[in-house]
């Protein structure tokens, strides 16, 4: 479960649509649902809060990432999913088996710096 209450408009960038900022907003969630193998619930504020807009766009994503339930207004929505817990374990038993996979030798060097350094040539 994830809350948000984003504005629509960024006041730091004039030529960011809402669309784009929906698009990030959206991406962000379906990329770590598919990284955790986990279903994420987004649930978004909508209205008017403090003389900003809200972006509203509360979701639901399935653990592949992919969005299969979304709130069609900005007004108050309730939006409902099936979520099948046992799809979480496939990619946790397979892409996203940590144990099988990841290899701790090969993080020294992202463990013992600050910052990116350029390579070398």
């Amino acid at each position: 479960m994830l809350g948000y209450n984003t504005p629509t408009l960024n006041s730091l960038s004039d030529d960011e649509t809402f669309e784009i900022r929906m698009h990030h907003n959206h991406l962000c969630m379906q990329a770590g649902a598919y990284q955790n193998a986990c279903w994420v619930v987004g649930v978004a504020k909508a209205g008017n809060e403090d003389g900003h807009e809200l972006m509203a766009g509360s979701c639901i994503i399935n653990p592949n990432g992919e969005i299969v339930a979304q709130a069609e207004t900005t007004d108050d929505e309730l939006i409902v999913y099936d979520c099948n817990l046992d799809q979480c374990a496939f990619l946790k038993q397979t892409t996203f088996n940590f144990k099988a996979h990841r290899r701790i030798e090969h993080y020294g060097l992202i463990c013992s710096q600050i910052g990116a350094e350029p390579p070398q040539e």
